[in-house]
């Protein structure tokens, strides 16, 4: 029996994923898979070779005579606006006079086939004038050359105050972007309809974007064009913006011909032309006392905004707003520059800036740990955020539901993590070429979008005369499982079996003005949205009911697939009849906007996030001194998920984060030459986690008893984006290793990723130093 009795697929029970038998058994249909329409084009793109180059000319006359070829297109093709900057302008859909990263789309070929798209592609001549490229965050700093203005976040006096302090840390670290490697690339087909109108299918997290930006694209309003997402092949982040060209492309080119046009990104030409996650280069400077508590700090974060803004602004706020992680900072000055680098724009990527704020504090608070010979849990110790005091953050939100200390003890306790740093003490004293390492990775993740009009969502929900229900909503499906928890809560509301839910594809013409699938957030809006559109209708039908058994709408009763009044009752089914009957609206739409949040995007101050979620993991590694070699041998994590929706989704979710997070920070590096072309492009460049790199001792558990303080829908919490850098633990204990060869009186110099050829250089230096 679950929680709400003996229906199934209730709130707070495991559910399999609606599409579970559709993915392992490759019937789950994505967009490559829907049978073509007669006379269905392929689209190819032409990008520049060139970092940065003024297009001097195009020559598309050869490639037009080929066979099969339909279509070219180039941004004086474009009928409205060259322009998909999801906040900025100035990101063309195809480049106009300049193009400024290798990689940037500058003509569409459409064709019969693929293969002759691609060889009229080739045919396409594109002369270049080269211009100097500026290609990484130092030179872009030197210059001051920003995508937009640099965000800079105060609180108290920071320089007063770490030169007051007894003692002071300077250092500076980098850590590595990351290509998103979906199983599905980009894809967008198009087809037009009568009157000018168009369907788009896109593999996107944002259906709402998507329209707009093709309507804005081709000069027509969105009420033209109707996006449809029923499931992506991944997404995490990369699908937020990005789809939006690829789309817009789509749509281009189906416009010019009246025929319907698909663009499908191969593996390497996705990852040349879509955007990454951000890389960074901090430097901070710390003062503290001799307990490690902290007086002040003074962050410098330059992040490689690429080519254009994007979602950059977003993600440089929230990589300034948890910089803070669990720690309490009375005199803080976070800076953050959005470097314009002639390299692809980068753009949003599971945590959305959050890790590369936490790893900077991280860092710091290690370098604080060995200048005292203290060890970093005793320094995390003193500086946690308080319950009642020490607990307001540096944008000057008061954290209300803090547990990261109970979280931690809790977790350090089922672990006996006293034993396990004992067991790796001991195994470091017999072996001189394998050393191990111990860290512990505690998390506060703020949960919302930093936007504050993104909070929002909508949902429709209809019920049958039969008693079938059929939900849509604005949330999209990329493996995440959000359609099915959505489904469990109109389940849990009707008290009927989840296999009565219809789970429909995401559309704009049904749910409209959306927010992207993104900030952890998609059930937390989209299920509180489903919730009062369910609950709509039930009231209606409580009513019917109250007439039927000749009662008061307080004693009816819906449970187990039925509806009761005392000792009658009939079933859910009978009394949708009912319903129908007496001309009773079983339809609703449904609305939810998340309550309290406010945020000044220029003083950096306010609540942007509803709640707080919390974890902590331990990580043991080891590492060949000889060969930088590194292997996690165990991982252990407590997560909170408040009253878990779906516990079997929210743990899978929970390893898969953890181990996207590990392989950014240990094997997943991104390689540019010296013309900015992208080197690591493909599976044999690009190092992915695979199986053997999952711990062999890998214990996930959900903190249990634990629910939301905050009403969110059945007190459940966001998981999606928190377990990531829950990873933290991977790398700290890496550098765990690296500083053991100096009985831990040195700190390593060691930045993220931690390849072999990184850990040989920082076991190297740290054995020169000591």
């Amino acid at each position: 029996m679950n929680a709400d009795g003996d229906i199934r697929g209730a709130v707070h029970s495991n559910v399999r994923h609606d599409s579970a038998r559709g993915h392992v058994t490759g019937v789950a249909r994505y967009i490559d898979d829907m049978p073509l329409l007669p006379g269905t084009q392929e689209i190819v793109l032409v990008t520049s070779p060139h970092a940065h180059a003024r297009i001097v000319s195009i020559d598309v006359s050869e490639a037009r005579a080929m066979d099969g070829v339909r279509g070219i297109a180039t941004a004086a093709d474009i009928p409205g606006h060259n322009d998909i900057g999801p906040i900025f302008e100035g990101e063309p859909v195809l480049a106009d006079g300049i193009a400024d990263y290798a990689g940037a789309p500058v003509v569409a070929v459409t064709a019969d086939t693929y293969d002759q798209a691609r060889a009229a592609a080739a045919k396409v001549v594109v002369e270049y004038e080269e211009l100097t490229p500026v290609l990484d965050i130092e030179d872009a700093l030197e210059r001051e050359q920003y995508t937009y203005p640099p965000q800079i976040m105060t609180y108290g006096d920071p320089d007063a105050s770490i030169a007051a302090a007894p003692r002071r840390i300077k250092g500076e670290l980098r850590c590595g972007g990351q290509d998103h490697f979906y199983l599905e690339s980009n894809i967008a087909l198009a087809v037009p309809r009568d009157d000018g109108d168009l369907d788009i299918y896109s593999s996107t997290q944002h259906p709402s974007e998507v329209q707009h930006g093709v309507a804005h694209t081709l000069g027509v309003p969105s009420n033209a064009v109707t996006v449809e997402v029923r499931r992506m092949g991944g997404g995490f982040g990369g699908k937020e913006s990005q789809p939006t060209i690829i789309a817009a492309i789509a749509a281009l080119m189906a416009d010019i011909t009246g025929r319907p046009a698909k663009l499908r990104l191969r593996r390497d030409d996705d990852m040349i032309v879509t955007g990454k996650r951000h890389d960074f280069l901090f430097r901070y400077e710390a003062g503290f006392d001799e307990t490690g508590r902290i007086a002040g700090v003074d962050i410098l974060m330059g992040m490689r905004s690429g080519n254009v803004a994007d979602l950059s602004p977003g993600v440089l706020a929230r990589a300034l707003c948890h910089a803070d992680n669990c720690y309490y900072l009375p005199n803080a000055r976070l800076s953050g520059y959005p470097c314009k680098t002639n390299t692809v724009s980068n753009t949003a990527f599971r945590g959305f800036g959050g890790p590369q704020g936490m790893i900077v504090i991280e860092a710091m608070l290690e370098h604080i740990a060995r200048e005292l010979g203290m060890t970093l849990d005793g320094v995390r110790a003193v500086n946690y955020y308080g319950t009642e005091d020490r607990n307001v953050t540096p944008y000057q939100q008061t954290v209300k539901d803090n547990i990261i200390v109970p979280l931690v003890e809790r977790l350090q306790a089922e672990v006996d993590f006293d034993g396990m740093s004992k067991a790796v003490d001991d195994f470091n004293a017999s072996h001189t070429t394998l050393k191990k390492g111990l860290a512990l990775m505690p998390v506060k993740f703020g949960i919302s979008f930093n936007t504050p009009k993104l909070n929002q969502a909508g949902a429709l929900v209809h019920v049958y005369a039969d008693g079938s229900v059929h939900l849509n909503h604005g949330g999209t499906e990329m493996g995440q499982g959000l359609f099915t928890k959505v489904a469990q809560v109109v389940a849990s509301v009707f008290q009927i079996d989840h296999d009565n839910i219809k789970i429909s594809a995401t559309r704009t013409d049904k749910v409209p003005n959306t927010s992207a699938t993104a900030a952890s957030s998609g059930s937390d809006l989209n299920g509180m949205a489903a919730f009062n559109a369910a609950n709509t209708i039930k009231d209606r039908m409580t009513g019917v009911a109250a007439e039927i058994f000749d009662t008061n709408a307080d004693q009816i009763e819906f449970r187990q697939n039925r509806v009761y009044a005392g000792n009658e009752s009939l079933s859910f089914a009978e009394l949708a009849e009912q319903t129908y009957n007496r001309r009773v609206q079983l339809s609703a739409a449904g609305f939810y906007s998340t309550p309290g949040l406010h945020w000044d995007a220029k003083s950096l101050i306010g609540n942007p996030f509803y709640y707080f979620t919390y974890g902590a993991a331990i990580a043991e590694v080891v590492i060949d001194t000889l060969t930088g070699e590194s292997r996690v041998l165990r991982a252990d994590i407590l997560q909170d998920c408040g009253n878990s929706l779906n516990p079997a989704i929210d743990i899978g979710q929970i390893e898969g984060a953890f181990v996207q997070g590990q392989g950014w920070l240990t094997s997943e590096e991104l390689v540019w030459n010296d013309k900015g072309q992208l080197l690591t492009h493909g599976p044999s460049t690009y190092k992915i986690p695979g199986s053997r790199d999952v711990p062999p001792v890998f214990n996930v558990h959900i903190l249990d008893d634990a629910p939301n303080r905050f009403p969110t829908v059945f007190h459940s919490k966001a998981v999606g984006e928190p377990p990531l850098m829950l990873a933290i633990s991977v790398w700290l204990a890496i550098r765990d290793a690296v500083s053991r060869i100096s009985d831990h009186r040195l700190l390593p110099k060691l930045d993220a990723p931690a390849t072999p050829e990184a850990i040989l250089m920082a076991v190297e230096d740290i054995r020169a130093r000591d």
